[in-house]
């Protein structure tokens, strides 16, 4: 997938693909990502940011742990892309250490790296820190199954 498309995938806002709102399997992602920028993408990495809203709180009043792994599963996807996967694949594996918390309206900035993409497995890092501080909110590692399409 082209870096453009990547972003914008990204970066998509409710308006925009109305359509995929309307299906029952695709309203957990953009519930997550809505309001994310992209900040900086290239071949394997990409960093975002989002300010943490209120729909990603968990009773402590911080970014939910749900959500920081979704976080990590759909940047850390975009990044599998990045690298010129022709799919993200589904997950195999993925590690998240909890070091810190993040607060509402906090800015977050989530980081992935690409640390091999091949045939039939793509593995990602991502970090996901306070913007202003830098302090490490969470690591993840996350590794996909890249589905390999049947020459039947």
């Amino acid at each position: 997938m082209e870096l453009e498309a990547v972003k914008k995938l990204l970066e998509r806002t409710s308006s925009e693909g109305e359509e995929m709102y309307d299906l029952p399997g695709s309203l957990f992602d953009p519930l997550i990502i809505q309001g994310i920028k992209v900040d900086l993408i290239e071949p394997g990495r990409i960093i975002c940011s989002m300010k943490v809203p209120p729909r990603l709180l968990n009773s402590g009043n911080f970014l939910h742990g749900g959500a920081t792994a979704s976080l990590v599963d759909i940047i850390g996807s975009a990044a599998i892309f990045t690298a010129g996967a022709k799919t993200s694949g589904v997950s195999v594996e993925i590690n998240i250490s909890y070091l810190d918390s993040a607060y509402l309206d906090e800015e977050i900035e989530i980081e992935s790296k690409v640390l091999r993409v091949g045939k039939a497995v793509g593995v990602v890092t991502v970090e996901i820190r306070k913007k202003k501080t830098r302090k490490i909110v969470a690591q993840g590692r996350h590794t996909k199954y890249l589905a390999v399409s049947s020459k039947l």
